[in-house]
């Protein structure tokens, strides 16, 4: 991950490390300095050093002549909480120095470090279409007519605007969080038959981010059931009972531990930022507890999805090393955790508790769940 972003002779100097051990300098997008995991062990201070050559002049008409230079960027990083001591010298003087919190690198632009591969997915080139249109406005009036339609098909037309309402209240939660960290963002789509896209024109730094983006909009849609349900129970009006399950069976949906859904961002989130196998056990334990309980109340589906997305996120936990953003500390790990649990229990709590009922519209989403 992207750690420390200096310049150097009017060119850009940066750390990468990772918290498995190994660090990467890059010079002017070059790499100039590179420390293995084994050689990082059980050291408190890591020094990279590396050489520049300078061309120097004396006076007008001598000969050219080349200099050494020696650079030196010492570093010390504790990864929970999250803090970087750094002390840049050149020739043996101090050029620059000082200490980096995690509030240093949210706020902080991204620095390509060097050329990589790009990855290419579907959501990704979805998210890169819709950006070659957000220039004009109107596309999300004509993705947004387009989903009416499609979902009036499916459904109807009055159900077809509360579920386009929820959904806008969804992603209204994923947009206020990027607003929170100071991203720029260009709103969100409605796409026909695939839900909301919000779209910001900044990239993440750190695992907290990714977590409070995430989560919020599913949070969002708590508590647009909670103000449904208990507008259902004083008015007795039906069909806000309904909107209520279908909108918490939506949110529901998305906290599923699969990417790139929003659980999956969450849950992946907590688990690359754990470095200890207690807590892997702790995370394995909590996972096989949402399945035990899901199977308990009635939610075979959700149960047997928390099962699979959990066994994927497991399996890819090898590749956390890889990642370039920065870890949640123990307090941001319990943090998002509860934030999650107390989330999925709440929109669980909704659903169960409209199916107990005799009514089959209030019930359906219940039955679903167990299927």
């Amino acid at each position: 991950m992207h750690l420390l972003n200096l310049e150097l002779f009017g060119k850009t100097l940066t750390l990468d490390a990772s918290m498995a051990g190994w660090q990467q300098l890059f010079w002017d997008g070059n790499c100039v300095s590179q420390i293995t995991a084994s050689d990082a062990v059980d050291q408190d201070i890591v020094n990279h050093q590396f050489e520049l050559t300078q061309v120097m002049v004396a006076k007008v008409g001598d000969e050219p002549q080349e200099q050494k230079i020696i650079v030196s960027l010492s570093n010390s990083i504790n990864w929970q909480p999250f803090s970087l001591d750094y002390q840049l010298s050149v020739d043996g003087q101090d050029v620059a120095n000082g200490m980096l919190n995690e509030k240093d690198i949210e706020s902080r632009e991204i620095v390509n470090t060097g050329k990589s591969k790009p990855k290419v997915s579907t959501v990704g080139l979805l998210g890169l279409g819709l950006k070659l249109f957000k220039s004009a406005k109107v596309i999300k009036v004509v993705l947004a007519a387009g989903s009416l339609a499609a979902y009036s098909w499916l459904f109807s037309f009055e159900f077809a605007l509360a579920l386009i309402g929820c959904l806008v209240f969804h992603e209204y939660g994923h947009v206020r969080a990027m607003k929170y960290f100071g991203m720029k963002t260009k709103g969100f789509y409605l796409v026909p038959f695939l839900g909301g896209l919000a779209v910001n024109d900044d990239k993440l730094n750190t695992r907290w981010q990714d977590v409070v983006i995430s989560i919020m909009g599913p949070f969002f849609g708590l508590l647009l059931s909670l103000g449904l349900l208990v507008a259902y129970w004083i008015t007795g009006i039906e069909i806000l009972g309904g909107i209520a399950a279908f909108n918490a069976l939506l949110n529901l949906f998305q906290l599923l531990p699969v990417l790139p859904l929003d659980g999956g961002h969450v849950l992946k989130s907590i688990a690359y930022s754990v470095n200890s196998k207690m807590g892997l056990v702790v995370c394995v334990l909590g996972a096989a507890l949402g399945v035990y309980v899901s199977y308990t109340f009635g939610f075979a589906l959700l149960g047997f999805l928390l099962a699979i997305g959990s066994i994927e996120i497991f399996f890819e936990y090898k590749y956390r090393h890889q990642t370039r953003l920065l870890p949640l500390d123990r307090y941001g790990q319990i943090i998002s955790a509860a934030w999650y649990l107390m989330t999925v229990i709440g929109l669980s709590a909704i659903i169960w508790g409209l199916g107990q009922g005799a009514n089959d519209a209030l019930s359906l989403p219940f039955k679903i769940l167990g299927s």
